[in-house]
């Protein structure tokens, strides 16, 4: 079952007219402590409040474990998509991430294209992966 989305939490940033919007939730019913395996699923909107198309061409993460391991991953588009997206539209996609510790984060960008051919890149804002097996001190 999947943890509902702390709703406290807004991850958010806007570059060049490019508002990304990020909602991570754990996967408890992907993970096993046990192996360990920690996996969660988040939720990226892309809003394009700029006044000309854009087309999303390529991505880059950044995703650091809680012992500081990061692994950077690179590729065409999201899930098999390069989308072209209008102004005042947005395009909403979901993914996943395991890590073999019970929290990390994840920070990003994307390779985009103007309809003039001009490239830009938009950031992805940084986001905390948090399961509930994550021991926490109050101080």
């Amino acid at each position: 079952m999947a943890k509902e989305p702390d709703i406290n939490q807004n991850y958010e940033c806007v570059t060049s007219g490019i508002r990304v919007s990020v909602e991570p939730f754990y996967l408890d019913d992907q993970s096993d402590p046990d192996e360990p395996r920690y996996v969660w699923a988040y939720t990226v909107r892309i809003d394009n409040e700029s006044n000309e198309p854009v087309q999303l061409r390529t991505r880059h993460w950044k995703i650091t474990d809680a012992q500081g391991l990061t692994d950077e991953v690179n590729g065409d588009g999201v899930v098999g998509e390069q989308p072209v997206i209008r102004p005042g539209e947005g395009f909403e996609y979901t993914s996943g991430a395991p890590l073999p510790t019970p929290s990390g984060v994840m920070v990003g960008r994307y390779g985009m294209t103007r309809k003039n051919g001009e490239s830009f890149e938009v950031n992805i804002p940084a986001f905390s992966l948090d399961s509930p097996y994550e021991l926490r001190q109050i101080h």
